[in-house]
C-alpha cells in the first residue's frame, strides 16, 4: 500500500515520542553510519542503545555491514544520537520508508545531522581509502521523497536545495582534519538505484557531470533532512574504485575491508568535527 505523508508524520512523530521515552531526546548531532562504518558507536562515552526492530516503524537493515541499532552517548562531551545502518531504496522500500528514520531525528528536535556512506570513487585522483566531504550532491534515484502530498508540518513544499551540505560543517570537518593530520577530499556525491554496481560507461557519464564519488543512498536522507530544516555533514569513505578505475571487478567484501582499515581515521575525524559543533 502506497505510504501517505499523513501516515508518515504520525510514524514519525510515535517513534519519537517512544524514544523520548527512553533517553533518546537532547541529542546536539546525528550520525547515520555507512557500510562498514559502525565502529563509531564503539567511541561513545555512555552508551545505550536500541534495536531498530524494537522502535515503532523503524525500518529494520538488512545488508551486510549494516547492524540495525540506535546508539545514544557523548562524544566529546555532546550528546550524539548513531544510526547503525539504515535501509536503501534498492531494497525494495519506498523513499518515505528510507527516509522515516531521518523524520524521527527531526521530531526529536536534533539540529543537525552527519550522513556518512561508502562509495566508490570516480575521481581518478582519489585513493582508496581516501575521505571525502561531500560538497553537494546529484540524485539519480529516479524519484525524490518529497514526491506527493506535502505535510507543512515538516516543511515548505519548495525546499532550498542551494546549499545541502552545510558550509559552515564542512569548514568545521576541514578544521578537524587538519588538527588530527588527516587528508581530506572534497567533491560531488551521485547517488544511483542500485543495487548493481555501475557499468563502466556510466562511470565516465558521471564523470563528465562532474561528480567525484558514486553510492546508493544519503542524497535522499539529505533531501528530507534540509526539508526539515536540519543542517546537513556528508562524508564519503572511498572504499572501492568505481567501475573501469581499475582493471578489476568490484566486490561488497572489498567495501567491507577497506572500511575497516580506516576506521581509526574516520572516527577521529568524526570526534574532531562533533567537537568543534
Amino acid at each position: 500500500m502506497t505510504e501517505t505523508h499523513e501516515s508518515v508524520f504520525d510514524r514519525a512523530v510515535e517513534a519519537a515520542e517512544f524514544l523520548r521515552g527512553r533517553g533518546f531526546g537532547g541529542a546536539e548531532v546525528a550520525v547515520v553510519l555507512g557500510s562498514g562504518l559502525g565502529a563509531f558507536t564503539e567511541a561513545l562515552d555512555e552508551p545505550f542503545q536500541i534495536a531498530y526492530r524494537d522502535i515503532p516503524h523503524w525500518p529494520a537493515s538488512a545488508v551486510i555491514g549494516h547492524e540495525g541499532r540506535l546508539v545514544g552517548g557523548l562524544c566529546r562531551g555532546r550528546r550524539v544520537l548513531a544510526l547503525s545502518g539504515r535501509v536503501h531504496f534498492y531494497e525494495g522500500h519506498p523513499l518515505t520508508t528510507v527516509t522515516l528514520p531521518m523524520r524521527v531525528i527531526g521530531r526529536l528536535g536534533v539540529p543537525r545531522v552527519i550522513l556518512t556512506n561508502a562509495a566508490g570513487g570516480i575521481n581518478t585522483r582519489f585513493s582508496q581509502g581516501a575521505l571525502m566531504l561531500i560538497d553537494d550532491h546529484i540524485n539519480l534515484l529516479g524519484s525524490n521523497p518529497l514526491v506527493g502530498p506535502n505535510d507543512e508540518r515538516f516543511g515548505a513544499r519548495f525546499p532550498d536545495m542551494s546549499e545541502v551540505y552545510s558550509k559552515r560543517l564542512r569548514a568545521s570537518a576541514a578544521e578537524a582534519a587538519d588538527g588530527a593530520g588527516i587528508s581530506i577530499e572534497h567533491g560531488v556525491y551521485i547517488a544511483v538505484h542500485g543495487p548493481s554496481y555501475e557499468t563502466p560507461a556510466e562511470i565516465r557519464a558521471f564523470r563528465t557531470w562532474g561528480a567525484d564519488a558514486v553510492g546508493m543512498s544519503t542524497a535522499p536522507e539529505a533531501i528530507v533532512a534540509r526539508h526539515m530544516g536540519m543542517e546537513v555533514l556528508g562524508i564519503s569513505c572511498i572504499t572501492n574504485m568505481a567501475a573501469g578505475v581499475l582493471p578489476e571487478p568490484l566486490h561488497h567484501d572489498e567495501v567491507m575491508e577497506t572500511a575497516r582499515r580506516v576506521r581509526g581515521q574516520f572516527i577521529a575525524l568524526l570526534e574532531g568535527t562533533i567537537e568543534r559543533l
